[in-house]
C-alpha cells in the first residue's frame, strides 16, 4: 500500500522513495507526496527522477484497489523503469498550493451557507459548489464580503480524526451529498477551521485562512428547481 506522505505534511514539495510497481502508463511508488484525484480535488502533477531520467507526472489517481496510488507519466516508453529503482519526486507546488487555497475556501463557503451541498469541484483558480438551498437566499456581493472577512481573520486550519461511531452520531458534519467519507477504517479524517467549520475531508488544505488571499464569488446559477451553483475564484491565483 502506498504511504501517503501528503497526509503527514501537505506542504512537502519533494521526497525520495522507490518504485513498487510498473504499469503500462505509470508507476506505483512505495511512498508519495502526490495527492490522487478525489473528493472533488484534482490529482497532483510534477515530475519523477528515476535512474537519471526525468519523467513528467501528468495525473495522479488511486488504483482500483483504492490503497495504492498511480502516477501517470507523460512518456510512452517506461521500459527503463524497474521495481526497486530509487525515485526522487517533486510536485508542481504552485499548482498544489492554489488547489489547497481553493479547497479551504470552499469549506468557508459551507460555513456561511446552512443548506446541504449537492456537489462541487476544486479548480486551480475557479471552483464551484452546488447547494440545495430550499428557498435560502444568497447574495453574491454579501457572500464575497463575508468570505473575505473570514480570510482576513487569519483563522487556523487543523487536521484531525473522528471515529466512525462519532460520525454516525453527527451526520450533519457531512456537508456534501456527492462525496461520502470512507468508513470501515475505524476513524475518519477531518478538516477544522477554528470556530468556523468542521467536516470530514481527505483533501489538502492551507494552515491558515490568510493564505487563501482575496476571493470573489463570480456567479450564482440555477441548476434545477432548487439547486444553486456558486462559482468562486481567487483574485490573485
Amino acid at each position: 500500500m502506498t504511504e501517503k506522505v501528503f497526509y503527514q505534511d501537505s506542504y512537502q514539495k519533494t521526497h525520495s522513495s522507490e518504485v513498487a510497481e510498473v504499469l503500462d502508463d505509470g508507476v506505483i511508488l512505495a511512498a508519495t507526496i502526490f495527492y490522487p484525484l478525489g473528493g472533488g480535488q484534482p490529482g497532483d502533477t510534477g515530475h519523477l527522477a528515476i535512474q537519471g531520467v526525468e519523467y513528467p507526472v501528468v495525473d495522479t489517481r488511486y488504483a482500483d484497489d483504492r490503497h495504492n496510488i498511480v502516477h501517470y507519466l507523460g512518456s510512452e516508453d517506461l521500459s527503463a523503469i524497474h521495481v526497486g529503482d530509487p525515485v526522487d519526486m517533486a510536485i508542481d507546488w504552485d499548482r498544489r498550493h492554489r488547489l489547497m487555497r481553493m479547497h479551504t475556501s470552499m469549506h468557508l463557503v459551507c460555513s456561511l451557507i446552512s443548506a446541504q451541498a449537492t456537489g462541487g469541484a476544486v479548480g486551480e483558480s475557479v471552483s464551484r459548489l452546488d447547494f440545495d438551498l430550499q428557498g435560502q437566499v444568497v447574495d453574491k456581493e454579501q457572500l464575497t464580503a463575508d468570505l473575505n472577512a473570514l480570510v482576513a481573520s487569519e483563522i487556523p486550519v487543523s487536521i484531525g480524526t473522528i471515529t466512525d461511531a462519532e460520525l454516525d452520531q453527527n451526520p450533519e458534519l457531512v456537508r456534501t451529498m456527492s462525496v461520502q467519507p470512507p468508513r470501515g477504517h475505524g476513524t475518519v479524517r477531518t478538516v477544522s477551521i477554528e470556530n468556523t467549520d468542521c467536516q470530514p475531508c481527505g483533501g489538502t488544505h492551507v494552515r491558515n485562512t490568510a493564505e487563501i488571499g482575496k476571493l470573489v464569488v463570480t456567479s450564482l446559477k440555477n441548476k434545477g428547481r432548487q439547486n444553486k451553483r456558486i462559482n468562486l475564484a481567487l483574485v490573485e491565483p
